[in-house]
């Protein structure tokens, strides 16, 4: 009995079958449009000191802020930390005689980010401390006295958190997550045929 022994070891070869793994590409990305919502609630902090020391703030005066934090769509960063934003001053009050406090009043005017200026939506104030017990009792004792009793003046210093919000809806493009990589198993190779074997 003859076997042709190579054709049956070819036969073996091929009966187990085999798993390989492909990967299938990744979906291309494609940029879609999201909206930054009106309403949008942005962190700020101030990149100036404004203060009514000196009489120097004038109603009307820009202010420099920046964003806090990264302001995002879909997981996408459409406004990043740091992005420069402009205020503007509303009312003034500087300190004076008879206790009066100095007064600050603002209101933010928009951000800048990608290369696009963005309406926003805020305001901050501070008021400094009158020196109204002062002047009562300085007036109970000497009337002139009251004259020169002044209030504090005041100051949003640099770094205060200012919280602002997005007056507009604005369309932006965005890039969905690309879609996993799938592996998936080849189709077994079928066993060969044996040889016929002859007595």
């Amino acid at each position: 009995m003859k076997i042709a022994i190579g054709a049956l070891v070819c036969a073996f070869a091929f009966a187990a079958p085999t798993v390989q793994a492909q990967v299938a590409p990744a979906a291309a990305a494609t940029t879609t449009n999201g909206t930054l919502r009106a309403g949008t609630s942005v962190p700020l902090k101030m990149s100036e000191v404004l203060s009514t020391k000196g009489k120097k703030l004038k109603v009307g005066q820009r202010f420099q802020l920046e964003t806090a934090e990264n302001v995002t769509v879909d997981g996408n960063v459409v406004i990043p930390a740091g992005s420069p934003a402009v205020g503007e001053i509303t009312e003034v009050r500087n300190k004076g005689m008879w206790g009066k406090s100095g007064r600050i009043n603002a209101r933010v005017l928009y951000v800048r980010a990608n290369g696009r200026q963005i309406r926003m939506t805020g305001s901050l104030d501070d008021k400094g401390t009158t020196g109204t017990a002062g002047v009562v009792g300085a007036v109970a004792l000497l009337p002139i006295a009251g004259f020169f009793m002044t209030g504090t003046s005041a100051e949003i210093p640099l770094g205060a958190p200012v919280n602002a919000f997005i007056d507009e809806d604005i369309s932006v493009a965005v890039v969905p997550a690309s879609a996993p990589m799938v592996v998936a198993p080849t189709a077994p190779v079928p066993v060969s045929a044996g040889v016929p074997v002859k007595h």
